[in-house]
């Protein structure tokens, strides 16, 4: 059913879970030997059963001392998701203005996108601080403590639209902010927490577009 909504120009994707089917801190993790913790915590963040700040900040220290040569191959392994890089060429090409908002490391999604010879408007990440060659243990950005609706909120107002001009597609519980305030709120494979807050449910790239069809983002082919 199509929403009655204003047209929307900005679209905003997660990247973790969302656009790529990696999870950042899992390959990182990994690299020495904690990614099976590194996925307990990350699992309980995106049920919303811990904050995320804390998430992020437990499996950051997690990764206290790993060299640097190690982060930047696991960062090398970030893949987008089948369809993803499609998507947002198509997205793009109309002159929708595309948007990643993610508590992930820039460096990973730079790493995927790159890959795939494609970009987006804006990102908004988290980093990953190193002390010489080896990471501190310590994570920056503004996706710790500051959240996506902040950040979607700041965005629109870059481009000059309301938010109810924007879709937000996310998937975990650190994406209910912009979910909630979006002109549409897409839930890709939605965690059980987040479903009940999205106006549509996605378990592909290909549905992705074809609902941004539907809401007139994307022309018909």
């Amino acid at each position: 059913m199509t929403h009655k909504r204003r047209a929307m120009t900005v679209v905003a994707f997660d990247f973790d879970g969302t656009l790529s089917d990696s999870e950042m801190t899992v390959l990182l993790g990994d690299r020495c030997g904690v990614a099976d913790d590194m996925a307990e915590i990350t699992e309980r963040a995106m049920n919303d059963e811990i904050g995320y700040a804390e998430s992020l900040r437990s499996r950051a220290s997690l990764l206290e001392s790993l060299p640097k040569a190690e982060a930047e191959a696991a960062f090398d392994e970030v893949v987008l998701r089948e369809g993803a890089a499609d998507l947002i060429k198509e997205l793009n090409d109309a002159g929708v203005t595309t948007a990643i908002l993610t508590g992930g490391f820039e460096r990973g999604v730079a790493a995927a996108l790159e890959r795939e010879g494609v970009s987006v408007d804006h990102i908004v990440s988290n980093r990953l601080p190193m002390n010489g060659n080896e990471l501190t243990g310590d994570v920056e950005g503004p996706l710790i403590e500051g959240t996506k609706d902040d950040a979607l909120e700041d965005l629109a107002d870059d481009v000059g639209v309301d938010l109810d001009e924007t879709v937000a597609v996310g998937d975990g519980a650190n994406d209910l902010p912009m979910l909630k305030v979006a002109g549409l709120a897409i839930g890709f494979e939605p965690k059980p927490a987040v479903e009940p807050h999205c106006d549509v449910v996605v378990t592909s790239m290909d549905e992705a577009r074809e609902t941004l069809i539907e809401e007139t983002v994307l022309a018909e082919p």
